[in-house]
């Protein structure tokens, strides 16, 4: 029976290194995933358009909102980056906030001036979140 070789140091750092280089691959095939993805969502918003039974949906959710003593309600919420100047007028509560809006978020907003606003609905727009200090995620509001 041969008696097995015991490893050498320099074999632990070449198996160490590989097992690191796998995870590498592992992560960044993840992150390739991941912003695949976030590509296609962002593919969509900017090419959605505001759906035919827009009222219909519009007067359930307000309903229920106000059934549910509330006077806004969240009417869509996309990353900031998505946004011509990447948020910095909503950020800084800029008046013209509107003519950064791109894609649906566009759309949505010019309905709104058609169809509500006349009817006395507001509309806002925040940032609802801050990763890593940055703007992240926009939150456009529809008040009564």
């Amino acid at each position: 029976m041969a008696k097995a070789a015991i490893l050498k140091p320099g074999d632990l750092a070449s198996i160490a290194s590989k097992k690191q280089m796998a995870e590498i691959e592992k992560d960044l095939a993840r992150m390739r995933k991941q912003e695949d993805e976030q590509k296609k969502l962002q593919e969509a918003f900017m090419s959605r358009e505001v759906h035919p039974a827009a009222p219909d949906r519009l007067n359930a959710a307000i309903t229920a909102a106000a059934e549910q003593g509330k006077n806004e309600l969240l009417i869509i919420q996309f990353p900031s980056t998505w946004l011509s100047d990447g948020g910095r007028a909503i950020n800084n509560s800029e008046s013209d906030w509107p003519r950064s809006l791109t894609g649906f978020a566009k759309r949505a907003y010019d309905y709104y001036t058609e169809n509500l606003q006349p009817l006395g609905y507001k509309v806002r727009a925040q940032i609802v979140n801050f990763p890593g200090g940055k703007p992240g995620d926009v939150g456009m509001f529809l008040s009564w």
